[in-house]
């Protein structure tokens, strides 16, 4: 799965708080809120199919992955790519730059505590 720029992020986010969405009404929702015009929109909905996250069947815009999956992908791609799949690599990197509150290691803890098989 290919990495998608800020806006198309932000377009992808559109398509899933609103789905299924006519396609024109998208359109619409994607000027108002990036200020883009309708053939940018298009181009970019028709390359986010192109990638298999997206489809526009008759009109209508619906998704081929959840917005949680994609992420999950996007942040496992990251660490593999970034940090040689070493996850605590990344938060030991996360964690020189910011400490992290009492809340937040006590939401990690529950998080890990759920992933142990």
């Amino acid at each position: 799965m290919q990495k998608m720029g800020v806006l198309e992020s932000r377009f992808a986010d559109i398509i899933w708080s609103h789905e299924p969405i006519p396609s024109g009404q998208l359109v619409k929702l994607a000027e108002q809120e990036l200020s883009w015009k309708p053939t940018t929109s298009y181009t970019v909905l028709k390359r986010l199919c192109n990638r298999g996250m997206f489809q526009n069947q008759n009109g209508t815009v619906t998704s081929l992955i959840t917005r949680p999956d994609f992420y999950a992908m996007q942040s496992q791609q990251f660490v593999e790519e970034t940090f040689d799949g070493s996850l605590p690599a990344f938060l030991t990197a996360f964690g020189s730059r910011k400490k992290l509150t009492e809340q937040e290691v006590n939401e990690l803890k529950q998080i890990i505590d759920g992933l142990k098989g």
